[in-house]
């Protein structure tokens, strides 16, 4: 099963902006986000990883994607 992918945005009363990311293994979270920041103005202030950003993503086999494959085939 998926993970749900999330973007928590938090702009505080002093107009600093938060952004975290949920659901999403690895640096590609720094992928997710680059836009955004972008469209922010590109000032990063300090950058905190969470314990999911150093988790490795998941990647499927070709056994397994075969196997998906197989499976949305509309076998019965």
């Amino acid at each position: 099963m998926a993970r749900l992918e999330e973007i928590e945005v938090t702009i505080d009363e002093k107009g600093n902006i938060r952004i975290r990311v949920n659901g999403i293994a690895g640096e590609a979270c720094l992928d997710t986000t680059a836009a955004l920041e972008a469209a922010l103005g590109g000032k990063i202030l300090s950058r905190e990883m969470t314990p999911e950003a150093l988790e490795q993503p998941v990647q499927n086999s070709a056994a397994q994607q075969e196997k998906i494959h197989l499976r949305s085939g509309g076998n019965k």
